[in-house]
């Protein structure tokens, strides 16, 4: 895989292609730099830091315009670098100003999430939200180079793990029915990592490189994604019922997978399966009725609809999905009035 690095334990010599950079900055937040920083500090060349505040809610342009500031008052010219150390907010929004500072300089992604590493640092989706909608400001810019490794995962709280593993499971129900299979048979803390992490990244890559700009095949991808964007997105504005990105998309999954059963894609017992499992990990979170038209129609912004109609990704059996399927606001809010009900 071209520029991807998947490793278990960092070295003194795996960063030494920064050698040739004019400067180097490391974009951390303040989680990333008590328990990540440490661990790379010493084997970066000469660096600055610039620390961002955590969370999608500061993925905007008020903290861009931080970062831009930050890179424009340290003198960074277009032969600098930018490494990115965190999670997807850090990689989405680091990526993003990188390629449009000075029409682009040179960035690295180091995911230190489950959920980066498997999903958002592959396949140059960069992006920041834009009034309360996810990931509406953005383009497609690969980074330089990604160094993916599993030692960060034990910075992290059983919720992150969590979070980061809605986007494995949804790996396997697009394009794996074997790895399906054994993922459900361990508990998520019997599985093995490195191997979850290097399939994943695996699937996502051969994917991405049919359809780097997301035109057919690489809409797959987003399953769970059109629904789960809009719970995501309306309980941002919910200050004590915020939802990591993972376990919304877990709710969205059960609900698109429960509208592909609906138009007889998938089985009834598939999508049980589905959703029995899915709730065994992530729980249930509490949608009110007088929530779901809001929720709903949060969907009409999502970035895959075309003229007004809501086009999703979804299965057409466990390990194969599809694209470009309509669907209603009806649909929706059935579909996760029944997630509520089960």
């Amino acid at each position: 895989m071209k520029n991807i690095e998947i490793i278990e334990s960092l070295q003194g010599n795996t960063f030494k292609f920064l050698s040739d950079y004019s400067q180097i900055a490391v974009l951390v937040d303040e989680n990333t730099v008590e328990y990540c920083y440490p661990l790379v500090q010493k084997l970066f060349p000469k660096h600055s830091l610039i620390e961002i505040k955590s969370g999608e809610e500061y993925k905007n342009l008020e903290t861009c315009t931080e970062i831009w500031e930050r890179l424009t008052k340290l003198g960074f010219d277009r032969h600098s670098v930018l490494l990115n150390l965190g999670g997807g907010v850090i990689g989405d929004m680091g990526g993003f100003c990188a390629s449009t500072y000075k029409r682009g300089i040179d960035f690295v992604q180091i995911p230190t999430t489950l959920l980066s590493q498997v999903d958002a640092s592959v396949g140059g989706k960069l992006g920041i939200d834009f009034y309360g909608f996810k990931n509406h400001i953005g383009l497609f810019q690969e980074p330089n180079q990604v160094v993916i490794c599993s030692a960060f995962l034990k910075t992290l709280p059983d919720r992150q793990m969590r979070s980061g593993f809605a986007e494995v499971v949804k790996h396997a129900f697009i394009r794996d029915a074997k790895h399906w299979a054994e993922i459900k048979s361990k508990k998520i803390n019997e599985q093995d990592w490195h191997k979850i992490i290097s399939h994943s990244v695996q699937l996502k890559y051969e994917v991405v490189e049919a359809d780097p700009t997301e035109r057919n095949l690489r809409k797959i991808l987003n399953f769970g994604h059109t629904i789960g964007h809009a719970v995501e997105s309306f309980f941002l504005e919910k200050r004590y019922r915020k939802l990591f990105h993972g376990e919304a998309v877990a709710i969205g999954m059960i609900a698109e997978a429960y509208i592909s059963f609906r138009k007889n894609f998938i089985s009834g017992s598939e999508y049980f399966e589905i959703r029995d499992y899915l709730i065994q990990v992530f729980g249930k979170v509490e949608i009110k009725a007088s929530e779901l038209t809001s929720i709903a129609e949060l969907a009409i912004h999502d970035k895959k609809n075309k003229e007004g109609v809501i086009l999703a990704s979804l299965l057409e059996s466990v390990g194969t999905a599809n694209y470009n399927q309509e669907i209603t606001l009806d649909e929706i809010k059935e579909a996760l009035q029944v997630y509520e009900e089960a």
